[in-house]
């Protein structure tokens, strides 16, 4: 499965971005709202600045208490975000969030964010394939296809 077939079976809704200079505490209050746990940090609502998780704000809370929550999202993004292409397959995307131990992606093309992907979404998919493959197998078996 493809990167851009799971981005055509989710609802479509704005892809959720955050200025860069907008506080972490205006941050948290739209990861709260929308259910979500990342944010796209994007100046123009278009391109990749960097990314915010509700795991980054969490690290610094520990870290460094209540007083992050005044400072600006670019102080507290990531920002060498990968970023994963409509083509790509969702084993290749597994992969690398695998690896990099992050849940969201955005999906960019020809330079323009189009959407993100989380970890659920992948994992999803790839489970609604290997479910395909198994009932078509056991029905080559059976000998009812």
């Amino acid at each position: 499965m493809l990167v851009r077939q799971i981005l055509s079976s989710k609802p479509e809704t704005p892809i959720a971005t955050i200025a860069p200079d907008a506080k972490i505490s205006a941050a948290a209050q739209m990861l709260a709202k929308r259910r979500i746990g990342a944010l796209i940090v994007s100046g123009d609502g278009n391109t990749v600045d960097g990314i915010l998780s509700e795991r980054d704000i969490v690290r610094e809370l520990g870290n460094r208490g209540g007083g992050c929550l005044s400072e600006a999202v670019a102080d507290l993004m990531t920002n060498a975000v990968i970023a994963c292409h409509p083509g790509d397959t969702v084993l290749s995307v597994l992969e690398k969030m695998t690896d990099g131990r992050f849940r969201h992606m955005p999906v960019v093309e020809d330079g323009k964010m189009i959407g993100v992907i989380s970890i659920g979404d992948a994992v999803k998919a790839r489970i609604d394939e290997v479910e395909s493959e198994n009932s078509a197998l056991t029905g080559l078996i059976a000998g009812t296809v």
